[in-house]
């Protein structure tokens, strides 16, 4: 897997110099400075469509308007009459609202009623890197947390320094964040807020 590789390569760059400056600030103080329960939670919020994604469609009384739809590469789907509607990063009840509002330009019906339904989870994405026993990218159909995605990963290996985790998250294009995760302290309940649910496109890196 050349493009894994060369995406562990770029995280090991990347946590590396925090790495060094959480070893010299102490991992007690670096976990005391995180504010874990501000950290956005995906079960607290509507599900946000992604590629790979596979969509329904249905028009109220216009069979020949609904349609499954497969979210693509591009972020985009293709409906019969409106033509590509590009909906990744929406949530279901934006996208339905993108489609009335295309479809009204066609269809003089107020009575039509349209429904979005994701039918199946395919962009729930994120990586687990480092010293665990399978590193690699991972798919859910359910939201997963920290704790469960290392179980995913075959769990941290003898090298690994479980209360040095990171988790980094991309708060806006090119812009990362990196949370410190105590794993050991997940594990005994003593930081139990630290197992936090991750987010599409998060990465796990353990040292």
């Amino acid at each position: 897997m050349p493009g894994f590789a060369l995406f562990h390569r770029w995280t090991v760059s990347l946590v590396a110099p925090l790495m060094l400056a959480a070893s010299a600030c102490g991992p007690t103080y670096v976990y005391d400075r995180a504010n874990y329960a501000k950290e956005f939670d995906p079960r607290d919020h509507e599900y946000v469509i992604g590629v790979g994604d596979n969509l329904q469609i249905n028009v109220w009384r216009q069979a020949d308007l609904s349609s499954g739809a497969l979210v693509r590469p591009d972020g985009i789907i293709t409906l019969p009459l409106i033509g590509d509607v590009f909906v990744a990063g929406s949530t279901p009840t934006q996208v339905r609202a993108a489609i009335t509002k295309r479809l009204s330009e066609f269809v003089k019906d107020e009575t039509a009623v349209i429904t979005v339904a994701v039918n199946t989870v395919s962009s729930y994405r994120f990586v687990v890197s480092g010293n665990v026993a399978h590193a690699g990218i991972f798919t859910s159909s359910y939201y997963v947390s920290v704790s469960e995605a290392l179980a995913m990963a075959g769990g941290p290996n003898q090298f690994a320094s479980t209360d040095q985790i990171l988790l980094i998250r991309m708060d806006a294009p090119g812009k990362y964040r990196h949370i410190p995760i105590n794993y050991d302290a997940i594990v005994s309940r003593e930081r139990p807020e630290q197992d936090l649910v991750l987010k599409a496109g998060d990465t796990v890196y353990v040292p």
